[in-house]
Protein backbone atom coordinates (compact mmCIF):
# COMPACT_ATOMS: atom_id res chain seq x y z
CA UNK A 1 0.00 0.00 0.00
CA UNK A 2 1.33 3.81 -1.02
CA UNK A 3 1.48 3.73 3.34
CA UNK A 4 4.21 1.31 3.79
CA UNK A 5 6.38 3.67 0.64
CA UNK A 6 5.32 6.95 1.78
CA UNK A 7 6.43 6.24 5.67
CA UNK A 8 9.95 5.11 3.96
CA UNK A 9 10.73 8.35 2.62
CA UNK A 10 8.94 10.57 5.05
CA UNK A 11 11.58 12.12 7.61
CA UNK A 12 11.15 11.86 10.91
CA UNK A 13 9.88 14.62 13.01
CA UNK A 14 12.86 14.95 14.95
CA UNK A 15 14.55 15.70 11.59
CA UNK A 16 12.26 18.16 10.50
CA UNK A 17 12.50 19.88 14.39
CA UNK A 18 16.24 20.17 13.74
CA UNK A 19 15.64 22.37 10.17
CA UNK A 20 16.74 25.63 10.43
CA UNK A 21 14.39 27.31 7.93
CA UNK A 22 11.27 26.41 9.25
CA UNK A 23 11.34 29.31 11.95
CA UNK A 24 7.94 29.47 14.08
CA UNK A 25 6.40 26.61 12.59
CA UNK A 26 9.53 24.12 13.76
CA UNK A 27 7.24 23.21 17.15
CA UNK A 28 4.07 22.70 15.04
CA UNK A 29 5.22 20.66 12.13
CA UNK A 30 7.33 18.77 14.27
CA UNK A 31 4.51 16.84 16.43
CA UNK A 32 4.59 13.40 15.48
CA UNK A 33 0.79 13.18 14.81
CA UNK A 34 0.97 15.66 11.85
CA UNK A 35 3.23 12.98 10.50
CA UNK A 36 0.54 9.81 11.12
CA UNK A 37 -1.12 8.34 7.91
CA UNK A 38 -4.60 6.90 8.82
CA UNK A 39 -7.27 7.41 7.02
CA UNK A 40 -8.84 10.76 8.88
CA UNK A 41 -5.43 12.63 8.26
CA UNK A 42 -5.25 11.43 4.76
CA UNK A 43 -8.36 12.76 3.42
CA UNK A 44 -8.04 15.57 5.30
CA UNK A 45 -4.22 16.01 3.70
CA UNK A 46 -5.75 15.47 0.15
CA UNK A 47 -9.00 18.29 0.85
CA UNK A 48 -6.23 20.52 2.02
CA UNK A 49 -3.70 19.81 -0.23
CA UNK A 50 -6.13 20.34 -3.56
CA UNK A 51 -8.07 22.84 -2.51
CA UNK A 52 -4.96 25.22 -1.98
CA UNK A 53 -3.42 23.86 -5.15
CA UNK A 54 -6.06 25.89 -6.76
CA UNK A 55 -5.64 29.31 -5.27
CA UNK A 56 -3.14 31.14 -7.02
CA UNK A 57 -1.46 32.55 -4.09
CA UNK A 58 2.86 32.40 -3.81
CA UNK A 59 2.73 30.91 -0.79
CA UNK A 60 0.51 27.67 -1.54
CA UNK A 61 2.97 25.79 0.59
CA UNK A 62 3.01 27.74 3.54
CA UNK A 63 -0.50 28.26 3.66
CA UNK A 64 -1.23 24.39 3.21
CA UNK A 65 1.18 23.61 6.23
CA UNK A 66 -0.67 26.05 8.15
CA UNK A 67 -3.77 24.39 7.72
CA UNK A 68 -2.45 20.96 7.66
CA UNK A 69 -1.32 21.93 11.67
CA UNK A 70 -5.07 23.41 12.36
CA UNK A 71 -6.81 20.57 10.94
CA UNK A 72 -4.66 18.05 12.19
CA UNK A 73 -4.13 16.68 8.48
CA UNK A 74 -1.04 14.69 7.23
CA UNK A 75 1.64 17.35 6.84
CA UNK A 76 3.49 16.27 4.42
CA UNK A 77 1.06 14.94 2.18
CA UNK A 78 -0.84 18.21 2.27
CA UNK A 79 2.11 20.06 1.37
CA UNK A 80 3.35 17.56 -1.31
CA UNK A 81 -0.24 17.50 -3.03
CA UNK A 82 0.37 21.68 -3.75
CA UNK A 83 2.84 20.73 -6.01
CA UNK A 84 0.49 19.74 -8.56
CA UNK A 85 0.32 23.24 -9.81
CA UNK A 86 3.77 23.91 -10.96
CA UNK A 87 4.81 25.98 -13.17
CA UNK A 88 3.73 23.93 -16.10
CA UNK A 89 0.65 22.99 -14.86
CA UNK A 90 -0.33 26.35 -13.12
CA UNK A 91 -1.65 28.23 -16.73
CA UNK A 92 -4.11 24.93 -17.79
CA UNK A 93 -5.44 25.18 -14.20
CA UNK A 94 -5.85 29.04 -13.37
CA UNK A 95 -7.57 29.57 -16.77
CA UNK A 96 -9.86 26.33 -16.42
CA UNK A 97 -10.82 28.54 -12.68
CA UNK A 98 -10.81 31.50 -14.82
CA UNK A 99 -13.53 30.48 -16.69
CA UNK A 100 -15.45 28.69 -13.93
CA UNK A 101 -15.36 32.22 -12.43
CA UNK A 102 -16.83 34.10 -15.47
CA UNK A 103 -19.52 31.13 -15.99
CA UNK A 104 -20.41 31.63 -11.95
CA UNK A 105 -20.65 35.61 -12.62
CA UNK A 106 -21.85 35.39 -15.94
CA UNK A 107 -19.34 37.59 -17.41
CA UNK A 108 -17.98 36.87 -20.52
CA UNK A 109 -14.00 35.93 -20.96
CA UNK A 110 -11.34 37.50 -22.45
CA UNK A 111 -11.04 35.16 -25.62
CA UNK A 112 -7.25 36.73 -26.22
CA UNK A 113 -6.08 35.98 -22.25
CA UNK A 114 -2.88 34.45 -21.87
CA UNK A 115 -1.70 33.38 -18.36
CA UNK A 116 1.68 33.83 -17.52
CA UNK A 117 4.22 33.41 -14.54
CA UNK A 118 5.34 37.23 -14.28
CA UNK A 119 5.90 40.25 -12.73
CA UNK A 120 4.46 42.06 -15.83
CA UNK A 121 1.36 40.12 -16.59
CA UNK A 122 0.30 40.15 -12.81
CA UNK A 123 0.66 43.93 -12.96
CA UNK A 124 -1.05 45.03 -15.89
CA UNK A 125 -3.86 41.11 -15.99
CA UNK A 126 -4.62 40.97 -12.78
CA UNK A 127 -6.70 43.80 -12.08
CA UNK A 128 -9.25 42.96 -14.64
CA UNK A 129 -9.66 39.19 -14.29
CA UNK A 130 -9.40 38.63 -10.23
CA UNK A 131 -12.56 38.63 -9.50
CA UNK A 132 -13.59 35.63 -11.79
CA UNK A 133 -9.78 33.49 -11.19
CA UNK A 134 -10.48 33.68 -7.55
CA UNK A 135 -13.94 32.93 -7.52
CA UNK A 136 -13.59 30.23 -9.37
CA UNK A 137 -10.70 29.16 -7.94
CA UNK A 138 -12.86 29.01 -4.91
CA UNK A 139 -15.07 27.43 -6.05
CA UNK A 140 -13.10 25.10 -7.90
CA UNK A 141 -11.06 24.10 -4.82
CA UNK A 142 -13.96 23.46 -2.36
CA UNK A 143 -15.48 20.34 -4.89
CA UNK A 144 -11.47 19.12 -5.55
CA UNK A 145 -11.68 18.97 -1.36
CA UNK A 146 -15.14 17.38 -1.06
CA UNK A 147 -14.57 15.06 -4.12
CA UNK A 148 -11.47 13.59 -2.64
CA UNK A 149 -12.02 13.89 1.34
CA UNK A 150 -15.13 11.63 0.54
CA UNK A 151 -12.86 9.33 -2.05
CA UNK A 152 -10.48 8.88 0.21
CA UNK A 153 -12.38 8.01 3.13
CA UNK A 154 -14.63 5.42 0.46
CA UNK A 155 -10.86 3.91 -1.12
CA UNK A 156 -9.96 3.70 2.40
CA UNK A 157 -13.10 1.78 3.24
CA UNK A 158 -12.92 -0.60 0.68
CA UNK A 159 -9.34 -1.33 0.65
CA UNK A 160 -9.30 -2.25 4.26
CA UNK A 161 -12.72 -4.76 3.51
CA UNK A 162 -10.86 -6.35 0.87
CA UNK A 163 -8.10 -7.32 2.75
CA UNK A 164 -10.29 -8.73 5.54
CA UNK A 165 -11.91 -10.66 2.77
CA UNK A 166 -8.57 -11.74 1.42
CA UNK A 167 -7.16 -12.33 5.20
CA UNK A 168 -10.63 -14.75 5.80
CA UNK A 169 -10.53 -16.55 2.75
CA UNK A 170 -6.70 -17.67 3.21
CA UNK A 171 -7.49 -18.67 7.04
CA UNK A 172 -10.38 -20.33 5.38
CA UNK A 173 -7.99 -22.57 3.28
CA UNK A 174 -5.73 -23.33 5.30
CA UNK A 175 -8.52 -24.68 8.20
CA UNK A 176 -9.72 -27.34 5.38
Amino acid sequence: MPKKIFKKYSPSPEKIRRMKGLGFLAQWIANPNLWHIHRHSTAKAFANGLFWMTIPIPSQMVTSAITAIFIRANLPLSVALVWISNPLTMPPIFYFNYLVGTWILDAPAKPDLQFEISWHWLTTTLGDIWLPLYLGSVVVGACLAIFSYFSIHLFWKRHVARAWQKRMKKRQSQAQ
